[in-house]
């Protein structure tokens, strides 16, 4: 099956898109670390470190990293916090096998994975000190319920992060990225992932994520207080903070 635009819908509220999504992600699962490193040419990196950076003034000691993926960004915050347990959580079977063996092999018991559901986190209330997610909002099936979820599990005066792609505003990086999007990553998915369509959903997603002040204000609608964001390299990389 190929997941275009068309076969998964951003922000459709419904399960499906939930189901289509995890089975995009088992798929690209093996080579999901190496193609993002490629994809954003390293600078990713940086970007994940000032985000984790955002919290080391906090000192969390529960933390819950939603859509995590491989874990690359959980096993991160480990390192970057060393006072925090941290609970990566994802849809995706695939991709928490792979950060299980991660895990493994750092030898880190402050890391754990669960598989679940960001529209129905399987926590009380209350039960983090910080809750992040990087590049992953963009694929929750109802964004204002996840991050609603996502504040409900966070204790009073606790820390939320978000890290995601945006797309440029002004020329000229905004001529290039559409290139970048619409030729270069398809063609990279493909050649070293085997699934190029799966790449194609990524920029139409981005496109279609609340970006900037509209993701300001529906994080304040939702409940968040102390509702920040800092743009990064000619606007490629949003960073969201909050509070609860």
């Amino acid at each position: 099956m190929k997941y275009t635009q068309e076969t998964i819908k951003p922000y459709a509220q419904d399960g499906e898109k939930a189901e289509q999504v995890e089975r995009m992600f088992d798929g690209i699962a093996p080579r999901y670390d190496l193609l993002n490193h490629l994809l954003s040419f390293g600078i990713d990196r940086r970007w994940r470190r000032a985000a984790i950076r955002s919290l080391q003034p906090y000192s969390p000691q529960d933390v819950l990293d939603v859509a995590t993926g491989t874990g690359d960004f959980a096993l991160l915050e480990a390192q970057m916090l060393p006072e925090a347990k941290v609970t990566g959580l994802d849809l995706s079977e695939g991709m928490l096998a792979v950060g299980r063996e991660k895990v493994r092999k750092s030898g880190n018991a402050r890391v754990s994975f669960e598989k679940g559901d960001v529209l129905a986190l399987p926590y009380a209330d209350a039960s983090f000190d910080a809750v992040t997610v990087a590049y992953g909002a963009r694929n929750f099936a109802d964004l204002d319920r996840g991050l609603a979820e996502m504040r409900r599990v966070l204790r009073p005066g606790g820390r939320l992060v978000i890290c995601e792609l945006t797309t440029p505003r002004r020329a000229p990086m905004s001529w290039l990225f559409a290139i970048y999007s619409k030729v270069y990553m398809p063609l990279m998915g493909k050649l070293l992932g085997g699934d190029g369509a799966a790449y194609r959903y990524l920029p139409a997603t981005m496109a279609a994520f609340p970006q900037g002040e509209r993701m300001a204000r529906i994080l304040g609608e939702i409940g968040y207080t102390d509702v920040r964001f800092k743009r990064f390299t000619f606007g490629l990389n949003t960073l969201y903070t909050a509070a609860k």
